[in-house]
């Protein structure tokens, strides 16, 4: 299948701002934009033929609308449509399977709250076999804000992108995805590497404060030698390494807050109950301003 990115749609603001996110993306890549809606009836329940028709042109209708709206403001920009039928998170996900990216709208409640992620996103993300972008109307770089924005600016109060990495695993997927970005964007990229102290070294620590910037010390050179061959195969993007102590969670969310770009992993490993998605990813796609690209790695 010819490389696309594919949005999912429906007639949220959110989505209209995954759109506009999507569009930047696919014309940075060079590669169509593929609108997507998933026909879904209640399953319990007959939806009478007439109301039936009035869904499928009203969702007809926004794609196209969709559409037109991508390609005045990115001229040149292929962009197809598609309406669908069957279980939104089945059909989300096998799209998102055969897309370099996939981006889905989320709602925001706020600063706190963060993303009011549905079933359908939830489940997409956490069982997609390629990276799902997660934005919300008027967080940085969405394009779509209140009122009438200006769809084409791509911009936002958030700058640069941030990453998310642990040391002890290797995500090279996750890597290639946020220096592919920041190349393409031409933006600097952050990276994180969180530690703790094993809970042994902390009466230590405390009487002799050598032992934790030892621990400190290592935690940086362990990130410095995961990053090196991508700084080596990716010289022209501009990289910020730090190695924090304390949770992941809370430093990549608060680091989100002037990022343009969150970018965290999901390990891809089968759950007997559904998708399963980290606790630093939950915490990322609820909390983050920023839009929060998440990536599935072996």
């Amino acid at each position: 299948m010819t490389p696309h990115v594919t949005v999912g749609m429906d007639e949220s603001p959110e989505s209209l701002a995954a759109a506009l996110w999507a569009a930047e993306e696919a014309s940075l890549l060079d590669v169509p934009l593929h609108l997507i809606h998933v026909e879904e009836w209640p399953v319990t329940a007959e939806v009478p033929v007439l109301s039936a028709e009035s869904l499928v042109e009203r969702y007809e209708t926004l794609l196209r609308a969709t559409a037109d709206r991508v390609r005045a403001d990115r001229p040149g920009l292929d962009v197809t449509t598609e309406m669908a039928r069957g279980r939104a998170p089945a059909e989300l996900t096998a799209a998102a399977n055969e897309a370099e990216v996939t981006v889905l709208g989320s709602r925001g409640l706020g600063g706190v709250v963060g993303f009011l992620i549905g079933s359908v996103s939830l489940a997409v993300v956490g069982r997609a076999r390629r990276p799902v972008v997660l934005v919300r109307s008027g967080s940085p770089s969405s394009g779509a804000g209140s009122g009438d924005p200006d769809p084409g600016s791509g911009s936002g109060s958030g700058s640069g992108i941030v990453l998310g990495v642990d040391i002890e695993q290797p995500c090279d997927p996750l890597l290639a995805f946020a220096f592919g970005e920041a190349a393409r964007r031409d933006e600097e990229l952050r990276i994180i590497h969180s530690w703790s102290p094993p809970p042994a070294a902390g009466y230590t620590a405390i009487l002799n404060p050598s032992v934790g910037s030892g621990l400190g010390q290592k935690a940086a050179e362990g990130l410095a030698g995961m990053v090196r061959p991508w700084r080596d195969k990716f010289p022209a993007v501009r990289v910020t390494e730090q190695a924090v102590v304390g949770p992941a969670a809370a430093a990549l969310v608060d680091a989100s807050r002037s990022a343009g770009l969150l970018v965290v992993g999901r390990r891809s490993r089968r759950s007997p109950v559904g998708p399963h998605l980290g606790h630093v990813a939950h915490a990322a796609i609820h909390h983050s301003p920023a839009p929060v690209a998440v990536v599935p790695f072996e």
